[in-house]
């Protein structure tokens, strides 16, 4: 019965039911906060207004423009927390992408300081 126990993960795997490595959503912290693409099924009027209220023209990250530059484009991203609003995150290429998420409240902290400056009159 042990060896029973052993294998069954890799039965799920042979059966296509769960890709070695990869978590289910449902896995996943509750609570825990993701960046999303930002994709064709995100709200246009919503991304019009982020994009229009972003407060800086540089990636958060590298500090280099958000223009085409020889990283590639930009990447558009949305942060999602449980309990608080989305909000829109501008990268200037997807390498910049792995250290916001390792320290994303540094990142978030210095564009909230960022809209400040430009609310200010």
């Amino acid at each position: 019965m042990n060896t029973l126990r052993h294998f069954l993960p890799l039965l799920a795997i042979a059966a296509g039911l769960l890709a070695p490595g990869v978590t289910r959503a449902s896995e996943t912290p509750s609570g825990s906060a993701q960046l999303v693409p930002v994709d064709d099924k995100t709200d246009a009027a919503w991304l019009a207004s982020a994009r229009a209220a972003y407060p800086i023209d540089t990636c958060v990250v590298s500090g280099e423009s958000l223009a085409m530059h020889g990283h590639g484009k930009q990447h558009d991203m949305i942060y999602r927390e449980p309990g608080k609003p989305d909000r829109l995150v501008r990268f200037c290429c997807k390498s910049c992408i792995p250290d916001f998420e390792k320290e994303p409240g540094k990142y978030l902290k210095q564009l909230d300081g960022a809209a400040g400056k430009k609310a200010a009159p």
